[in-house]
């Protein structure tokens, strides 16, 4: 396989501007609909989701400078537990990033219908959706260099808008309907923030990306840890300010019926003028986290299909480096889950999907934790650093855990059934995969991966 050559490979800039657009991406503009669900008082919940996060922001960077690998949390998974357990990472991953994807498309949809109001019917909707995903799909065909300009440029011309939201925001916030909307439901505080901080996670997801991508990446162990760093205060701060001023501005339950919370907060404060440049800063962003997710999941199915426990064509490379059919697959399975969850309104489609994909995601970032903590010890870190990184990983698994807590019983079951499937598809590629050795105390391949 021909990798990048490193005049095409991403700077800091462009894997700082990946990792922030995979995950301020659909999640700026709609999560604020799904919070409307529990009530202002989900701010408790994001405070909670910002920590936990912050967490698995550290634990990543710590691997990414000190260990760096192509795949990310599936490349830990397997280095530690060995292929079963990295093939089972992979595979909830993958899938769950396969359905964020749809998340994200839909949420351009959504946006879409101010200019196209056609796109409301469930059908067109839908075709719509599909056009986008193959659209997202050609774009990383051409290149990973062109899909680090592509989502940077999207990022500075969208982020503006957003910076505007979360500062000037507060100008037209009324703190009556902020505490009018503070638990509509009479949950108790626990439910409620732990309902919250799981549908926050799905803000969070993405933080890995660095990692994930670290093939494409410049000097990936310190572009790695700085550009997750980064992305994680940059769309913490703006997660949290944007959906208080949402709740600030929209009473809860027209907020929790909206298509497009931002452009309705907009066209309240400041008129149609400010409504449209929000519509187009949504689209803008969103499409540019579209194609930044398209990259991120291929980059993981290319590093599993080359240890042999992913189908070999997801490896396969062109001339010029880039893995052509593992992008024409992933779009035609992205269009089967459009045809597959479309719903009468676009919002409940999200809704849908984002609960799925928020579960599957824990059990690689509770694998990577698990590995961090085997690499501080192999590293003999001073007394101080190993508490530290016990405490790092403790916070991590107690938000993984609470995400779980706050989910629905169909959801936890529903992924329970996709994590068995995984056995006898793991299975029919047993005889192509090899065991690895322990990881060595210096962060590099054992043997028997060598």
């Amino acid at each position: 396989m021909k990798a990048p050559s490193g005049d095409k490979k991403m700077g800091l800039v462009m894997a700082t501007t990946l990792v922030t657009v995979n995950m301020v991406g659909t999640g700026i503009f709609l999560l604020p609909v799904s919070m409307a669900s529990v009530g202002s008082i989900s701010i408790l919940g994001w405070i909670v989701a910002a920590v936990g996060a912050g967490s698995i922001g550290l634990i990543f960077a710590f691997l990414g400078a000190t260990d760096p690998r192509p795949g990310g949390p599936y490349a830990y998974a397997r280095m530690t537990f060995g292929p079963y357990l990295g093939f089972q990472t992979n595979y909830v991953y993958w899938s769950a990033n396969l359905l964020g994807n749809i998340a994200v498309a839909t949420t351009i949809t959504a946006y879409a219908t101010t200019f196209l109001p056609a796109l409301k019917d469930q059908w067109t909707g839908t075709i719509a959706t599909i056009a986008i995903v193959w659209t997202s799909t050609f774009c990383n065909i051409i290149g990973p260099r062109f899909v680090g300009s592509l989502t940077s440029w999207t990022t500075i011309l969208a982020i503006l808008p957003l910076i505007a939201v979360a500062t000037a925001g507060w100008y037209w916030f009324d703190p009556t309907v902020f505490q009018a909307a503070w638990n509509p439901h009479n949950q108790t505080t626990f439910q409620a923030v732990s309902a919250s901080a799981t549908i926050a996670l799905w803000a969070f997801i993405g933080i890995e990306s660095a990692s994930v991508a670290s093939g494409v990446i410049e000097n990936p162990k310190r572009t790695v840890p700085l550009a997750t760093m980064l992305s994680l205060l940059i769309s913490a701060a703006l997660y949290i300010s944007t959906c208080s001023v949402m709740m600030g501005i929209i009473p809860n339950a027209e907020l929790a019926k909206s298509d497009a919370p931002f452009t309705e907060a907009a066209a309240r404060a400041a008129g149609p003028i400010a409504a449209l440049i929000i519509e187009i800063a949504a689209l803008l962003k969103t499409s540019g986290s579209l194609v930044g997710w398209t990259l991120t999941i291929a980059q993981s199915a290319e590093a599993a299909a080359g240890d042999g426990i992913f189908p070999r064509i997801y490896g396969k490379r062109d001339r010029r480096g880039v893995p052509v059919w593992n992008f024409v697959i992933s779009g035609f399975l992205m269009t089967a889950i459009v045809l597959a969850t479309a719903s009468p309104t676009l919002t409940d489609q999200f809704n849908r999907i984002i609960d799925t994909a928020i579960i599957l995601v824990l059990l690689p970032y509770l694998y990577t934790a698990v590995t961090f903590v085997i690499s501080c010890r192999e590293r003999e870190l001073p007394r101080s650093r190993r508490l530290a990184a016990w405490a790092v990983t403790l916070i991590c698994m107690g938000y993984c855990v609470l995400a779980v807590a706050g989910s629905k019983a169909e959801l936890t079951r529903n992924a329970m059934v996709i994590l068995f499937l995984s056995i006898p598809i793991y299975l029919a590629f047993l005889g192509k995969t090899k065991r690895p050795g322990p990881p060595s105390p210096e962060g590099n391949e054992s043997p028997a991966d060598a």
